[in-house]
Parts: C-alpha cells; structure tokens; sequence
C-alpha cells in the first residue's frame, strides 16, 4: 500500500451524544490516514431527519475536535468532494436510485407501514428473520405508473440475488461468506425522498473518493447490500475493515444502559483527550509492558493495521483511570495543570453558572464548596439513606426514577426550559404533583436535599452526567425496596 491516494472517513449520525465508541472508530481511521500519508474526512450521515439535529452535530464536532482529531475536510472546513452534510447532499442520490431502477436492479415497493408490520408479526410468529417478502417485486410497469400518477407513497427497494452468496475479503476478518438468502431487499430512497444509510453511504463514499472504509462490526452484515450498490452502479467497492465491538468488562456490548458512554461524560468527570485517546490507541497497536503512555505522534508510530484483535476492545475504566492519572502527572507541567483545570471548570459554562445560582443562597463564600462541589464531582457517592428523609416511600422513589430516565433521553435540545417542561410533563402523566417528583431528583443530581435549583443544575451537569446520577440513584433506591417477590 502506498502513501498516495488513500482517503478514509468517520461518518457519524448526529441523533444523541457523541458515543465512545465513536471516538474509537475516528481514532482509527485518523491513524490509518496519519500511517500512510493519506486524508482523514469527517461526513456528518443525517439521513435521520427526525432524530438529528444541529444541536447533535455540533456535539458531534465538538466531542470529535477535544479528542485532538483534525480532518482536511468536513462540514465545517469545506472541501473539493463537499457538501459534507447528507442532508445537503439529497439532490445528488435520486440520479444514482433510478440508474440501479432503470437497469432492473431496484423496483418501486407500495407497502404500507402497517402491512409491513403484520408481515414482521407474522415472522416473528414463524420465528423467520424478518426481511421483505417481496410483495411488489412484480408489479407491472404500468401498475407503478399509475399508482405513483395517483400520489400512492412509495419507496424504492433493491432486487437481491436469489442464489449463491455474496464473497468479500475484510481487512480485520479476512475471506466472508454470506448468503444472499440472508440479505433482506433493502429500502434505497424513502418516500420523503431521502435516500437510506446504505444508499447514501455508497454514493458518498464514491463521490468523495474513499479508499478504505474502516467501522465497527456490526456493519459487517450490510457490506453485501453495499457490494451489491456498488456492483449496480457499475463502481470499484473500497476495502472495508471491520473492528471489533467494544465492550463492557464482561463482553456485552458497551452500551449507555450498563455504562457511561457518552464522550461529554469524560469530558465532564474531568478525563484528559490525551489519555482517552492514549487509551482507545492501545487497541490497534502492538506494545510491551511499561510502553502505555503514549501520545498522537508515537500511536501513529506504532499502528499496524494488519495485526488488529477480533477479539473485543474491552473498555476497562479501571485501565483509563489509571492511564489519565499518569497523564497528569508525568506529562503535564505545573502551569499545564493549573491551566487544564480552570479549563475544565468552565467547560459548559459550568464555574459561572454555578457562582450564579450560588450567589443568592449563601451567607458567605466559604458555603460555595457545600452548596456548588456536586457540579465538580465525579462521583457522589449516594447511600441509599440519603433517600430516607424524603416523604415519598422507596417503591414510589425507585418508580419516578426509573420513569424519569427514559423520558429525559426524549428531550432534543438539553435546556433548563425543556428539563422543566420534560418533568412536568412526566409529573402529570404519572398522576403525581411535581414536587413530589422533583424531590428524589434533587438528592440524585446533587446529593442533598438542599442544594441549587433542580432544573438549572440537571443543564449545566448536562445530560451525561444526569442520565449515570439518575442510575446509580436507581441502584441505591432498589435496596431500599428489597426483591420482589
């Protein structure tokens, strides 16, 4: 392989906070782009247009940029192969549809939502995969006509092979094999027009000349529906490379329902780039013992891509405690130091606003450690006592809580006005008045009883931070409670 020409990219889907696992995907590809003289591009996929948001993908971009990764090109610095947003980019996927269309490779689907739903029941029910059945596969070219002359919704699907199966050589697993049998008959454009994941991950890649497609695992099962694009539009496939999963100490999936996984969260707790990066980096590299502290320059140094691990990248936070607190002491000066943690205490805005709310509620400066030190803290350490005092019984405390945390991951955009309004809504749902709603909240976010006001603190702690509180607070209430019966 040679220095020129290779062009990988990261292409996340701005529709939650920054994952992690997402770090580890664009730490590899940089690496990858930095060991072979290459380009490193970031695309924001927001194919999602109900979930995605400006507010995402400037977390996006921001999480991504504290990591110390740069790109040459993306949606915020531009670039010859732009636009670098899908969104801005759904004029040039409908050419590319109707060529794989007009050559017989795709067909116009009418299938209703709710016909596609008692298909999957009826699949389940059988216990089938569920995959399309292939009800429009057949319709005539004067029956699409005239239904789509009718205003009838449609999408476009893709035709899959009906024997044989499809064979590729990954750059981690080697030669695959799969079935096309196994291959579900994938939706291409929407009825809103927007293309699908797969169409638009295709075109782009082509369009922006990518040369090796570096991500996670999972996607490992839909590189024969890209194969297939790619064969139907008559284009050269990249090479894909597919890493390992990572994962918890016990080999489930890293995932925010078991663990904190939200880049913000690390940032918050006061994790240094240097060492989550360092951390991640360990995972592509060979080293021996006593090498781990390690910066951008000397992982890069180290990477070899032809010798990665299929066997889990597990994320031992024992591991990262441990490499960042190396970090600031071995590889930070004094000034440095100082420097790193006025930083981090106005990260978010997080000092001032604090000070703010702290100013009204104090007799004297040297009550601001009591009253404000739960903004700073990376654990509060909850005893299932400190939930003794409120008048609510366990049962109905482990209730608010556990009904509380699904309904904060709804809110959009992560504000005291849609915390408040968020709270209120589930207070009256839950047929309770917000106080008594509000109260278990205040001891789970900040430790106390009394403490600054409830919505302002759950927006400058953000929603990370929150979302880990409100667990922890779970597992200390449910002592309380006992085991059901």
């Amino acid at each position: 392989m040679t220095a020129s020409g290779v062009r990988v990219r990261i292409a996340p889907s701005p529709t939650g906070e920054p994952h992690v696992g997402t770090a580890y995907i664009a730490l590899f590809n940089y690496l990858f782009a930095k060991k072979h003289g290459g380009e490193f591009i970031l695309r924001i996929e927001d194919t999602d247009a109900t979930r995605s948001t400006p507010e995402f993908e400037k977390k996006v971009l921001d999480a991504l940029k504290w990591c110390g990764l740069k790109w040459s090109e993306g949606p915020d610095i531009g670039g010859p192969h732009g636009p670098y947003r899908q969104s801005d980019r759904k004029h040039i996927y409908g050419e590319y549809v109707e060529k794989i269309v007009a050559a017989g490779h795709g067909f116009r689907c009418f299938c209703s939502p709710e016909r596609l739903e008692k298909m999957r029941e009826a699949q389940r029910a059988a216990n089938l995969p569920p995959k399309y059945d292939g009800h429009c596969l057949n319709l005539s070219a004067e029956e699409v006509t005239s239904r789509m002359a009718a205003g009838e919704p449609s999408v476009v699907r893709m035709k899959i092979p009906t024997e044989g199966s499809c064979k590729f050589t990954d750059g981690v697993y080697g030669d695959v094999e799969i079935p096309w049998d196994a291959v579900d008959m994938q939706v291409l454009l929407k009825a809103d027009g927007m293309p699908t994941y797969h169409m638009a991950n295709v075109v782009d890649d082509y369009l922006m000349k990518i040369t090796h497609v570096a991500r996670g695992e999972e996607w490992l099962a839909s590189v024969p529906k890209h194969i297939l694009i790619y064969r139907y539009l008559g284009l050269e496939p990249p090479v894909f490379m597919h890493l390992s999963l990572m994962r918890n100490a016990d080999k489930s999936k890293l995932s925010k329902r078991k663990n904190p996984t939200s880049i913000s969260y690390y940032t918050a707790l006061g994790y240094i780039p240097e060492a989550l990066m360092n951390f991640l980096g360990l995972f592509f590299v060979q080293i021996a013992e006593g090498e781990e502290l390690m910066t951008m320059d000397e992982l890069a140094e180290k990477f070899d891509p032809e010798n990665l691990s299929k066997a889990g990248a597990i994320f031992d936070i024992q591991k990262l405690d441990w490499l960042n607190g190396r970090w600031i002491r071995e590889k930070l000066s004094e000034e440095q130091f100082q420097h790193r943690v006025l930083q981090w205490a106005m990260e978010n805005d997080r000092l001032r606003a604090g000070l703010a709310l702290s100013q009204s509620r104090i007799a004297k400066l040297g009550e601001l450690p009591d009253l404000t030190g739960f903004l700073f803290k990376s654990d509060l350490n909850l005893d299932p006592s400190a939930f003794v005092k409120i008048k609510s019984p366990p049962e109905e405390i482990l209730e608010i809580l556990n009904t509380v945390q699904p309904d904060l991951e709804k809110i959009l955009e992560w504000n005291v006005e849609s915390i408040e309004a968020e709270l209120r809504a589930v207070a009256e749902r839950m047929g309770k008045k917000l106080k008594v709603v509000v109260a278990p909240l205040f001891v789970a976010v900040s430790g106390s009883s009394r403490s600054l006001p409830l919505f302002d603190s759950m927006a400058i702690l953000g929603r990370a931070v929150v979302r880990q509180r409100l667990k922890l607070a779970s597992h200390a209430v449910a002592s309380l409670v006992g085991p059901k019966n």
